[in-house]
């Protein structure tokens, strides 16, 4: 909880990125395929880059700490692939982002389950997987639905989402102030657990 608790500005610039991102999807539908890839590839580093920095700044191991760092890391992987392969297909880049979106999504939920008694609007979290998981399940059921239907999908998608990462880093912001009052209330970590017996001595 304390780790995304104090890095709340990490959903808000993943947010503002992915809906940009969507913005620019959306409106030039009609841009080539390399200008996409590289636009993809950027979203997909800086995104991927501004979990895994506000995880590492993190002192908790937990279960959820691992999942979100894998989402991440497979966010980072995805935008390599796009910088050092721009030579790939429509239909390759249309899979490497419907991968993206299911991997991250399956992270963020099975974080969100981990976390639903600890952290204050994780529901945004979860919110954010589901719809990371839908759409990139309907990238892969329908890839051949055309160019500009597909732009509008991605570009949908990056805006809502976007839309509740803010919302969920603007929660734990106005949270972050009320943790020792709610560390009181909830149960203790497996960590927190494991630090007892040291304290007591």
């Amino acid at each position: 909880m304390r780790i995304m608790s104090e890095n709340w500005w990490a959903p808000v610039v993943r947010g503002i990125i992915a809906i940009a991102f969507g913005i620019t999807a959306a409106m030039l539908p009609g841009a080539a395929l390399t200008a996409f890839v590289y636009l993809f590839g950027v979203y997909a580093l800086v995104d991927g880059i501004t979990s895994i920095a506000a995880l590492a700044s993190g002192t908790v191991r937990g279960n959820d700490w691992w999942i979100l760092m894998f989402g991440a890391a497979a966010g980072v992987f995805t935008g390599l692939v796009a910088f050092f392969v721009p030579g790939v297909t429509a239909l390759a880049l249309l899979f490497l982002i419907a991968a993206r979106a299911v991997i991250t999504g399956v992270a963020e939920l099975m974080a969100a389950y981990e976390l639903r008694n600890r952290v204050p609007g994780v529901g945004m979290l979860a919110a954010g997987g589901l719809l990371s998981v839908v759409a990139g399940m309907a990238m892969f059921i329908f890839p051949a639905a055309g160019a500009l239907a597909v732009a509008w999908l991605i570009g949908g998608y990056a805006i809502a989402f976007g839309i509740l990462a803010i919302v969920l880093g603007v929660t734990l912001r106005s949270q972050r102030d009320r943790l020792p009052s709610l560390r009181h209330t909830m149960a203790p970590t497996i960590e927190e657990r494991e630090l007892e017996p040291t304290q007591r001595r």
